[in-house]
């Protein structure tokens, strides 16, 4: 175990420890994580908790105690990462507010399982491998923490919100983003909360150097150009409507609605003209019967292309949110959403009852492919994600690895009113700024409300419309040619690494155990 000053209890014997205690500390720390992330964007916060909750896990190597200890970690790291999600419920789902206030907190004991999974494995792996505490911070750990994070984000078809990995777009450890993605970065940063905790265990010279070493490679890293100027700019002009979130789906507004992103959309010509998720937020077949005429009519004569989001129909029960485009020759486009979000477009299994308690505008959707082509601007190819796809960039990678002309930027229409002037917005807009850095490509964003943004190839912020106000975002972007690692390999870098990093923890427990037996 982990060494640690204790006070013996009288006769000698040490007091037993409690787990109340370190559980009341260890959701603390898991809830202080979330000024690690945008819009705080105070990342060592990060490596301070992780740190504190793997010296709290090295105390003892009971499996039971270290379990719920790393689920307490995960209920406050999710709970105030993601207490958004009460705004959504409470204001426009019309739920009381003592439910919605219930409901957060059982989403945050469902993802405290994860932490909770990290936490019990790394100890049952300690007391089965005999390891040395080196091994244990070093080997064990991080990719533990790791691991269940990539779980997080497929398990239950996913929700790898607030990922550790996503902290760090403005740290040393962004730098190894097109290497290893959002998840690899996550066990990096791992790696340095556990380097944190050698500074406690006689091992301060070589944790300083891990840490040291990990941070001056990331940020070499930075200086790194994975992809390559492909053909001319575009200009782009970026729709932000801040229609009300209750207005956008009442059908008094909904004429209101058509007349502002039509005029908003004709106002003048760009290559490309982009309008957020359900900008169009009823099916064509219930718009005025010119309506999508008069916007093709648009791209052909001011040789603009357009996309936007609308919902679309494929026969009776089968829908789909989409986003469609015209180009100026007449050719249409269309992308369907291929990861759906659990309750807001599909329901699972045994939960109608709370769909229609939320009565939030909603259906059982279709899910489109799993690879689709982008859209073709001029010298530039369009990837379009929508709302929270982009929090997957795995997906991202695939659709770009597995295209025959992969896209050479990416375009994300969401509408995030849904969770108010809350911290969603940001956190969101540090997601896709991952996943520029990932691929290696410039990202758009339509959003209603905001956060409307040109990101660059690198992650950085080149433009961006104020939040929660009406406009458009007139930018010139530079596509980008070629494959990072991440696209090539996606996950499988840093589960490989895991793979190793275990099969070394084993190696050194084996001579761990054969020296203490001499």
């Amino acid at each position: 175990m982990l060494r640690r000053r204790t006070t013996p209890a009288p006769g000698g014997t040490p007091a037993p420890r409690t787990t109340a205690l370190p559980m009341l500390f260890a959701a603390l720390a898991g809830a202080a994580s979330v000024f690690s992330f945008a819009p705080f964007g105070w990342w060592p916060v990060q490596i301070l908790s992780l740190a504190f909750l793997f010296y709290q896990v090295g105390m003892d190597t009971r499996v039971r105690r270290s379990s719920l200890i790393g689920w307490a970690f995960g209920f406050g790291w999710s709970v105030a990462g993601m207490h958004w999600l009460y705004i959504t419920m409470n204001r426009f789902g019309h739920i009381p507010g003592p439910m919605a206030v219930a409901a957060v907190c059982l989403l945050g004991a469902y993802m405290g399982l994860f932490g909770a999974l990290a936490a019990g494995v790394a100890t049952w792996l300690r007391r089965r491998l005999t390891l040395p505490v080196t091994s244990f911070l070093l080997l064990v750990l991080p990719f533990c923490w790791g691991l269940s994070e990539w779980m997080r984000g497929w398990v239950m078809t996913g929700f790898p919100w607030v990922a550790s990995g996503y902290a760090h777009n403005n740290s040393p450890l962004g730098g190894f983003a097109p290497l290893i993605g959002a998840y690899g970065i996550g066990v990096l940063a791992a790696l340095c909360g556990s380097c944190v905790v050698m500074f406690t265990q006689r091992k301060r010279v070589l944790g300083g150097a891990v840490l040291g070493t990990t941070l001056a490679l990331g940020f070499a890293l930075t200086f790194v150009n994975w992809t390559s100027p492909q053909g001319q700019p575009i200009t782009v002009r970026l729709l932000q409507g801040n229609i009300p979130q209750q207005e956008k789906f009442d059908p008094a507004n909904f004429a209101r609605t058509l007349d502002l992103y039509h005029k908003m959309t004709t106002a003048e010509p760009a290559d490309l003209i982009a309008l957020p998720e359900t900008a169009i937020p009823r099916l064509p077949h219930n718009l005025p019967p010119d309506y999508i005429e008069s916007l093709q009519l648009f791209a052909k004569g001011s040789n603009s292309h357009l996309l936007f989001g609308i919902p679309l129909s494929d026969g009776p029960g089968k829908y789909a949110n989409s986003v469609i485009g015209f180009a100026p020759t007449g050719q249409l486009y269309r992308f369907d959403k291929q990861h759906l979000v659990p309750f807001g477009e599909f329901v699972p299994t045994g939960f109608r009852w709370f769909v229609d308690m939320m009565q939030i505008p909603l259906g059982d959707m279709s899910r489109g492919a799993e690879v689709q082509a982008p859209f073709a601007v001029k010298d530039q190819l369009v990837l379009p994600n929508i709302c929270y796809e982009d929090v997957f960039g795995e997906e991202i990678a695939l659709q770009l690895r597995s295209a025959p002309r992969p896209a050479t930027m990416l375009l994300n229409v969401s509408n995030l009113a849904w969770f108010g002037e809350s911290v969603a917005i940001p956190q969101h807009v540090q997601m896709s700024q991952m996943r520029s850095m990932e691929t290696g490509r410039p990202m758009l964003r339509s959003t209603n409300s905001g956060a409307t943004v040109v990101i660059d190839s690198h992650g950085k912020i080149a433009s961006a419309l104020p939040n929660y106000t009406q406009g458009t975002l007139a930018a010139t972007v530079q596509g980008m040619g070629g494959m990072t690692p991440f696209i090539r390999f996606g996950n499988y870098t840093m589960l490989l690494l895991a793979a190793l990093a275990l099969a070394a923890a084993w190696i050194s427990g084996r001579r761990y155990e054969k020296s203490r037996q001499k």
